[in-house]
């Protein structure tokens, strides 16, 4: 019996090839976390400080980067079936490097994802005063989520086939509503209505806000059958993502020469805007709360050696997610979690540049793979990794020109790759990798068809 029946998902195993899904739903996911509320924000953000062919010019940029980051960190979890905390042991971080990841992981998109909860209660609140206080709204939108994540990757396949399409829909009619009163030709033609910006700052900010997303990409693609179902998941979801909501955003923006979308589609569309910011919310705070918990889940096996059940690790997280956030306590940390975003894009570079190159490890994910195990040993620490990573983040936090996530991470990569050729790359102790305990308290094994028992223990 697989673990995904027992609602793990595969949390601490590969995913097996019987359990892999067709491209074009997953592609419905991506474009759902692309194209969400904050999309749309992002889009009148540009909008607001640059002409429209600027703009087009900024998020073509910015999704060629994106895509590029996604598509190589996403090729990594296909072929291994692993997510990106679990895949870290042996992509240059090594137990003690990958338990940091899994936690930096935890902490951050936990910490989005109530606040994300917030935002969204205090719209419900504005749009609907007086029925509940904003904390209950709060409790509501983190708890509801979090019923839906609790089912894992099906349950969240299923909001996506009915978010992503009303979602469009919603927009559709609030874009139609308000360019309907504008001529189309002097929005793409005329100025920006605020201060300008550079197309090089905008390919930063588009680059940016979606950088996460992509660092933590093998969470989805692990569940992809080939590798080029990952690129085209990648380049129907992000690049329609993208243009099809950020432009929508940017037209806003220069009609109603504002950068507030949600004044915006609130007020011209009243009820509707209503239902764009639940749908618009939903569908990126489900894979905010679905990859912390995976990410404390390898942490907490890792370093305590303790395999937590996927659903109880996500109702707790969840709740503890609502409760902060019905509390306002979340709302004091975005300096915080904006601090710890700088750690990620060099993740990437450090795996990337492991598994395609350096490759100290890819023979053990190989041989292994093709039994349907993990490899049976992983590097302890692996000190030069840690070192790197520190100085890819500080490098990035402290560049303020051009686009200091790419730098981080190609700094990152240049790094690893040199330290890889001149031998620096070494691990510091072996430890055998504990293989989750199946629902009968038996080692999980790999089986001829390809699944495995790998139901994790509360």
């Amino acid at each position: 019996m697989a673990s995904s029946t027992h609602g793990d998902d595969f949390a601490l195993t590969r995913v097996p090839q019987s359990s892999r899904k067709h491209w074009f739903g997953i592609a419905v996911q991506r474009f759902g976390q692309v194209s969400a509320l904050s999309q749309f924000l992002l889009g009148a953000t540009l909008g607001y400080a640059m002409t429209f062919g600027d703009a087009v010019l900024a998020f073509l940029l910015g999704s060629l980067i994106l895509e590029v980051v996604i598509v190589f960190v996403g090729l990594i979890g296909q072929r291994e079936g692993l997510n990106t905390s679990l895949l870290a042991k042996w992509t240059g971080f090594g137990e003690v490097g990958a338990s940091l990841v899994g936690l930096a992981i935890g902490i951050s998109l936990i910490g989005w994802f109530g606040i994300q909860s917030a935002i969204s209660a205090q719209s419900l609140d504005n749009l609907m005063p007086g029925i509940f206080p904003v904390w209950v709204w709060s409790l509501l939108f983190g708890l509801a989520v979090t019923a839906i994540v609790a089912f894992g990757f099906k349950g969240m396949q299923l909001l996506a086939n009915v978010t992503v399409p009303l979602f469009l829909i919603l927009v559709g009619w609030s874009v139609i509503s308000e360019l309907s009163r504008h001529d189309i030709g002097e929005l793409m033609t005329g100025p920006p209505p605020g201060p300008a910006m550079s197309v090089w700052a905008g390919t930063g900010i588009v680059a940016g806000g979606l950088i996460v997303g992509a660092i933590i990409s093998a969470d989805m693609t692990r569940f992809n059958r080939t590798g080029p179902d990952v690129v085209k998941q990648t380049v129907v979801g992000v690049t329609l993502g993208e243009f099809v909501i950020g432009l929508s955003g940017v037209l806003l923006a220069h009609a109603t020469a504002s950068g507030d979308i949600v004044a915006i589609i609130t007020s011209s569309v009243g009820f509707v805007g209503l239902l764009i910011v639940i749908t618009g919310t939903l569908k990126i705070n489900d894979w905010n709360l679905y990859s912390s918990t995976l990410g404390l889940v390898n942490f907490i096996s890792t370093a305590f050696g303790k395999n937590l059940n996927r659903v109880t690790t996500t109702v707790v997280l969840g709740v503890v997610g609502s409760v902060l956030a019905a509390a306002g306590i979340l709302g004091q940390l975005t300096g915080f979690l904006t601090l710890l975003s700088v750690a990620f894009p060099p993740i990437a570079g450090i795996m990337v540049a492991e598994y395609f190159i350096v490759k100290i490890w890819r023979p053990e994910l190989e041989a292994s793979r093709a039994e349907g195990r993990l490899p049976a040993t992983a590097p302890r620490l692996v000190p030069a990794t840690i070192i790197i990573w520190l100085v890819s983040s500080v490098a990035g936090y402290f560049i303020t020109w051009g686009i200091p996530a790419v730098f981080s991470l190609l700094i990152s990569m240049v790094l690893y790759i040199v330290a890889g050729k001149l031998g620096w790359v070494r691990p510091v102790g072996t430890v055998q990798t504990r293989e989750p305990e199946s629902a009968d308290g038996t080692a999980g094994t790999a089986d001829t068809a390809g699944t495995a028992d790998t139901a994790g223990t509360a």
